[in-house]
């Protein structure tokens, strides 16, 4: 690991740190039937009545948070036999995984939000829009279902592109030395 990684990492530490300090809650109000709605973001030891911690959010956010150290971690390797950050490499492959880490700040900072009045417990939540996280959201709930399904698909499109991105090894043949090869191989058959 080399010293960029490792302040990559001292970053995703404290950003974890800070979002175990203040996790996202949730207000549940009797006038509302008892159905939780976004209240915003509170010091964990805060004890603040009629607020629940939004777990499904708080575990995206960690998600998040590791997913893009990680990225860190990848965009920040050194080359082998030294210890300084690479400048080269592959760059579709660092867009990529810089449009990934990109996408998933995004993702979390404008979550689906739905209004508590469309609240059901239907295996389809209803949608009204995204907004952003830290704005004023009173009566409304977080779609978490689909904002995982949003989280999801971001990290399996950014992992289909790293591969179909990826240098070519000097073990991999072409499509040229595959026909030669073939071509020998139904050579020495006839023979």
């Amino acid at each position: 690991m080399n010293t960029a990684q490792k302040y990559a990492l001292l970053v995703a530490a404290a950003n974890l740190v800070l979002v175990l300090l203040f996790p996202p809650y949730d207000y549940v109000s009797m006038l509302l039937g008892n159905i939780p709605t976004f209240d915003g973001f509170y010091f964990v030891f805060a004890n603040e009545p009629h607020r629940v911690v939004n777990a499904s959010f708080l575990a995206l956010e960690v998600i998040v948070v590791l997913t893009n150290a990680g990225i860190a971690a990848l965009l920040l390797r050194s080359s082998p036999g030294t210890t300084t950050p690479r400048s080269g490499g592959n760059p579709r492959q660092r867009a990529v995984l810089g449009l990934v880490a990109l996408n998933l700040i995004l993702v979390v900072l404008f979550p689906p939000f739905e209004n508590f009045s469309a609240i059901t417990k239907a295996a389809l939540p209803t949608f009204e829009g995204f907004a952003f996280v830290f704005g004023d959201n009173p009566m409304r709930q977080i779609v978490t279902s689909i904002l995982y399904i949003e989280v999801a698909l971001i990290l399996i499109n950014g992992a289909l592109l790293w591969l179909l991105f990826r240098d070519k090894t000097d073990a991999e043949l072409s499509a040229e030395q595959m026909r030669d090869l073939a071509s020998r191989v139904q050579a020495g058959k006839k023979k």
